[in-house]
């Protein structure tokens, strides 16, 4: 095995993990294609190139991305604390001087002595046969030339090449009065069954969608803001293949008011609790994660700006109060099905040294991105250390942190596996019931910064540190 560890891809996860693996003595060869080569979304020759939004969101705890902030602070994240000196104000959240952030990690990367930055596209015929450990975190734009190569050593002909996601809502927030547990044609109330019976053997049905009823009046009201509302503007180089891969609700919605009837809302096979009668429309909600406590919306696909998804879909019966921990997007984003491909610490479950970070992961977000990163950038560490070794101990994040919950989602197998954000429903539950959200936010972010802490002190990657960030 060669003595360094490769990174290809000098994003914001690229630059977290080589520094986590610079600063604990071990050199690193950091491949990024820039100045050569642009992708579409990027024109600045700097490192960790802020394309979209300067806000890395709220610093508050009782926001799921500020935990995972504090969570990365305590770390030792580079890119938060670069994120922390070049930050402007913006109230309860981080913002920064893009330019200034970038250019204050492409410093600290190309002053390290560990680091050696080849500005060249990373192109390897034989990369799952290199005896490297090697981190891939060539970001949502991937090159096409790389994607192959990618494509080859997670055996997947085709990789998820746009992000067409629809909106995901806790559970908990779900009105269950309006709504029901149901799978088609098994939940329909059939002429011949006693009512009462019918009624008891919906209570007591487990299925693999929550069901919400609409009447024509309410499928009309909702139909006509649907139409109305406002959409994002895709990028010239994104309108063509995504609308061809993917129809956005919103667009199928103005071929026709029946159009979405027919379509994902066919309310065929169901019956509605309140009129024991077929609902004029119904959307369906699949669940999302293992534990059951988030939901996706089923067919809502959709380019809507997040506020016009928060006050369209909120109109549908049983959605009043829902709770989005994530929205739908549509934009260019490859990534690999990590649910199948990869471990808890973004480990190639097929080829143990290769590893993956960033966006092509599946984590959605600049935090998230530095967050696996870090993960990954450890592992390696940890894998370098005992490379003469055939077991090596992985570093696993507690399932309570934000950060284990983030690399336990992208590697839970998930046949609707779709890209994820930081966000409270992916925690494992309290025990107690709070109605609260502030303080049950509260109390969930002490669990997890004590989690952090315990792994700190057990860990002796987080002790031996060889080169401390100044």
């Amino acid at each position: 095995m060669e003595d360094y560890i490769k990174v290809i891809g000098a994003g914001l996860a690229g630059c977290e993990a080589a520094y986590q693996i610079a600063k604990r003595g071990i050199k690193v060869k950091l491949y990024e294609m820039k100045p050569k080569k642009f992708s579409p979304a990027h024109t600045n020759e700097n490192l960790a190139e802020i394309v979209c939004s300067n806000s890395f969101k709220s610093n508050l705890h009782t926001n799921a991305c500020g935990l995972l902030k504090e969570e990365l602070r305590l770390l030792n994240s580079l890119l938060i604390k670069c994120a922390d000196r070049t930050s402007v104000p913006a109230g309860q959240a981080l913002a920064v001087d893009r330019e200034e952030f970038s250019k204050l990690v492409t410093d600290t990367i190309t002053k390290h002595n560990n680091i050696e930055l080849i500005k060249e596209e990373y192109i390897a015929e034989q990369l799952q046969q290199e005896d490297v450990i090697t981190i891939i975190a060539t970001g949502p734009l991937t090159s096409d030339k790389l994607a192959k190569q990618i494509s080859k050593i997670t055996g997947q002909d085709k990789l998820y090449f746009y992000d067409a996601a629809a909106p995901i809502i806790t559970k908990q927030s779900i009105n269950m009065n309006i709504a029901f547990e149901g799978n088609r044609y098994e939940q329909e109330h059939k002429k011949e069954e006693d009512e009462t019976k019918w009624r008891q053997r919906i209570k007591n049905q487990k299925a693999s969608y929550i069901n919400l009823p609409m009447n024509k009046q309410e499928y009309e009201a909702f139909y006509q803001e649907l139409i109305k509302a406002e959409v994002v503007t895709l990028h010239e180089f994104e309108k063509k293949e995504i609308f061809e891969g993917c129809m956005p609700i919103e667009v199928m919605a103005k071929r026709g008011i029946d159009t979405l009837r027919f379509g994902p809302l066919k309310p065929v096979g169901f019956t509605d609790l309140r009129t024991a009668s077929r609902p004029y429309a119904l959307v369906q909600l699949r669940q999302d994660n293992k534990e059951g406590t988030i939901y996706n919306m089923v067919g809502f696909q959709t380019n809507l700006k997040y506020t016009q998804q928060k006050r369209v879909f909120s109109m549908i019966p049983g959605l009043e109060q829902a709770e989005f921990v994530k929205y739908g997007v549509m934009h260019r984003n490859t990534y690999i099905n990590s649910s199948k491909l990869l471990n808890e610490t973004y480990q190639l479950k097929e080829n143990k040294n290769i590893y993956f970070a960033g966006q092509i992961t599946g984590v959605e977000g600049y935090v998230e991105s530095i967050s696996s990163g870090m993960v990954a950038g450890l592992n390696a560490v940890k894998q370098y250390k005992n490379k003469h070794r055939q077991m090596y101990e992985k570093i696993v994040f507690p399932k309570e942190t934000m950060i284990g919950a983030l690399s336990g989602y992208i590697s839970t197998e998930n046949t609707n596996f779709q890209p994820m954000n930081a966000n409270f429903g992916i925690l494992p539950q309290l025990k107690e019931k709070i109605k609260d959200k502030k303080v049950k936010y509260e109390k969930l972010a002490d669990i997890a910064i004590q989690e952090i802490n315990k792994i700190i002190q057990k860990e002796e990657v987080f002790n031996t540190i060889y080169k401390q960030f100044t």
